[in-house]
This record gives structure tokens, sequence and C-alpha cells, in this order.
């Protein structure tokens, strides 16, 4: 008998991608599926891609969940912690929402509105010293999905000196899916198609987790809305303090298996990163402004949600981390 998890929120992008990483995994079983309106629905009609999983979507609950050893909870913002705290304390669970990510409580209210949770275990292990907290954890807050693709890109650089904390600038674009499955007119095909859209610029709830996580001091971000499915790829800059900011990344990501820091002269894309757990980056400094650039891409299902919440799953249960999870994407 393998280690047994559930998926609360299985019927939504996230979950479903979960759900096909945890079908290929040597070391989980899976013995729950949730929902709330789905619920009662056989999988294969809310993921056809999932045609042969023979599983029924159970009741969102915590008695539902509590039969598992692991839970995964990839539901709405807000919505994680009032059903974490109804999960027996010995349940390790990993959280994709954003409910345990931040620690500042003003930061919080914010962004999200309402009261702060609290904190968990933050869930990016490349970051100094995270894995072994994960490995020590029993609730990890997974990263967002553009905080995973901007911190992987900046954290290093500042870390190292090699970048000033202040004035970076971000502009990320992302697929579709990163909003969620709920039916809204402007995630409709005929809206997104041919078009690119900013939203929420100034005031993106990731900001304040990338601070965080990066050691930043002032962020400003601009999301823009891709007409793809899947995928991110931000452009972050910054001011240079000294030092070559490619050489820095290297340093930071040698013999990681999941951040790949691209030859020379070769520029990270989406596609490249579809399927996998993988972020590409690359760096430059401009020629005219002398800013760094670095260009980061990954799948936002994937290292973005859930690849990386398998990923810390995986530490926490002492297997290798690369468990069950590819390094390389699915072309074309």
């Amino acid at each position: 008998m393998g280690i047994r998890v559930a998926v609360a929120g299985a019927s939504g992008y996230a979950g479903g991608e979960l759900l096909r990483l945890i079908a290929g995994h040597p070391e989980f079983e899976l013995v729950a599926a949730t929902a709330h309106s789905q619920a009662g629905a056989p999988l294969s009609l809310v993921h056809p891609q999932l045609a042969g999983l023979d599983l029924a979507l159970g009741v969102t609950d915590a008695t539902t969940l509590s039969e598992a050893d692991l839970v995964f909870l990839a539901l709405p913002h807000g919505q994680s912690a009032a059903l974490a705290a109804g999960l027996p304390s010995g349940v390790k669970v990993v959280d994709l929402g954003a409910d345990f990510r931040l620690r500042d409580a003003a930061a919080w209210t914010r962004y999200y509105g309402g009261a702060h949770a609290g904190t968990w275990t933050y869930g990016l292990p490349e970051l100094p010293g995270q894995r072994a907290r994960i490995a020590a954890a029993v609730r990890v807050a997974n990263t967002g999905c553009y905080a995973a693709t901007i911190t992987l890109a900046l954290a290093p650089l500042i870390a190292a000196g090699v970048a000033s904390p202040a004035d970076v600038v971000v502009v990320a674009s992302s697929g579709t899916s990163g909003a969620g499955r709920s039916a809204k007119v402007n995630l409709l095909a005929s809206e997104v198609m041919g078009d690119l859209s900013p939203y929420k610029v100034g005031a993106h709830q990731h900001v304040p987790e990338i601070k965080q996580a990066t050691g930043a001091t002032s962020l400003s971000m601009t999301p823009v809305l891709a007409p793809m499915p899947r995928g991110i790829l931000a452009t972050v800059t910054a001011v240079p303090t000294g030092g070559d900011p490619r050489a820095a990344l290297v340093e930071a990501y040698a013999g990681e298996p999941f951040v790949h820091v691209l030859p020379e002269g070769s520029w990270p894309h989406t596609a490249a990163t579809a399927g996998s757990n993988s972020c590409h980056l690359q760096a430059a400094v401009d020629a005219d402004s002398g800013r760094i650039i670095v260009v980061s891409a990954l799948d936002n299902l994937g290292k973005g949600a859930a690849g990386q919440a398998v990923q810390c799953a995986n530490i926490m249960s002492g297997l290798p981390e690369t468990t069950g999870l590819s390094v390389y994407g699915v072309a074309p």
C-alpha cells in the first residue's frame, strides 16, 4: 500500500492536473477526490483527459478527506483554512491556495480581504534552507504561479547582492487556466483569442508574496492575460549592484532538477515547459539602461501549481522530490 492521498477541489484545472500526476505517481494512492457543485459526477465527465480513472467526485468535507495520509487543497483563495482546521493534526496538507502563504496579516487583508488564517511553511524548495523546512513540515503553503515564476528569477540576484531589492519591475503574461475554471465573460474564447489584456494593474495579490520570498522592497507588477491555455512568461528587470546576473543564477541552481538556466543566446518560452515541473531562465544586461533583465517561463499548472505541490508532498513524505514529475516539456 502506498501513501494515501486526497484532492479537494478536484474539478478545477489545478485539481485535474493533480489527479493526472497522482495517477502516474508510483508511491501515491488516490483515496478521494472531492468537489462542490460537481460532487457526484463521474471524474471522466469533468476531466475527459482522465478517462480510465474510475472514480466519482465526492463531497468536500473533512470527514471524506481524513482517510488520507496527505491532502492537497486546490480550492479558491479563502476556502482552505476552515477545511484544514477540521483535518486531524497528523494528516499532512499541501494548500495550493493563498490562505497560509503570507506572514503579514495586514498584507493579507489588503490584497485578499477578511481575517488572516495564519502562516504555514512556504512551498518553494529551491529557496535557501526551504527544503529542510518542507521536509519537517506537516502543513505547507504552495507557492502561487506568478510568485514561483518571478521568485525563481529574482531571489538569487538579491541574495547574491547582484541586484537591488528596490525598483523591481515585472511584466508577466499568463494563460487563461490561471484564472480558474469558473465561467467568466472575459475568459470566453471569443474575448481572449487574438488579444492581450492587462489586469489587476498595480494591485496584484501575488506582490506581497513575491516581496516576502525574494527580499524585494518595492515591486511594480503588470500581469497580462495571454491567448493560451497554460504557461507564464515573466520579464523581471532590476537595478544592478555589481556582478554577473546570469552567473548568479547558474550558481544558485546548480544541481537543481527543475530549474534550468538556458545556454547563452537561448531564451525561455512557455511551450517548452508545458506539461513539466520545470522553470526556464535566462539573464542579460540591457545595453541602453544597464538594468538587469531576467526572463522566466514555466507551466502555471505544473511548477506554478500541481507539479510544485507534488514536489513538496514528495519532500514531506521522504521521497525523492522528482518522483512522479517530468523535467521535460511536451512538444509540439
